[in-house]
């Protein structure tokens, strides 16, 4: 079963270039896109138990990254966020995870290693469905 997810990126190019390369790689299924803070905490309050990961950028049309990743701190414990952007710096990194990100990544080097985590994440859990 693809991750429920929820797409907060401002980039048309980039959303309609991850959207597919998330779904062949990573078998991620983008439930809601937010462009704006706004629009996230819109998205987030609609899919709220259902949405299994957040893909996050730190800049926006309106607001910050950084805001969508402190609303989602109380969040389920199988719920997981994880930031990707062009401005990972180690201060930026420490941040968004004191913020509560899972991970932070890098668009231009880090898209493996986020992939990977991607696919970690929607691992069926060890002994899922046997009965």
């Amino acid at each position: 079963m693809a991750l429920k997810t929820i797409l907060v990126e401002d980039s048309e190019t980039i959303r309609n270039n991850l959207i597919p390369t998330l779904a062949e790689m990573a078998n991620v299924h983008v439930i809601a896109v937010a462009e704006s803070e706004s629009k996230a905490a819109t998205a987030f309050d609609q899919h709220k138990q259902v949405w299994e990961l957040a893909i996050v950028d730190l800049f926006l049309k309106e607001g910050s990254g950084l805001g969508v990743v402190r609303a989602q701190r109380s969040r389920l414990a199988s719920q997981h966020v994880l930031v990707l952007t062009n401005y990972s710096t180690p201060e930026v990194r420490r941040r968004c995870l004191e913020l509560g990100a899972d991970g932070v990544f890098d668009k231009s080097t880090e898209l493996e290693a986020f992939f990977d985590l991607c696919k970690i994440y929607g691992a069926p859990e060890p002994g899922a469905g046997e009965r």
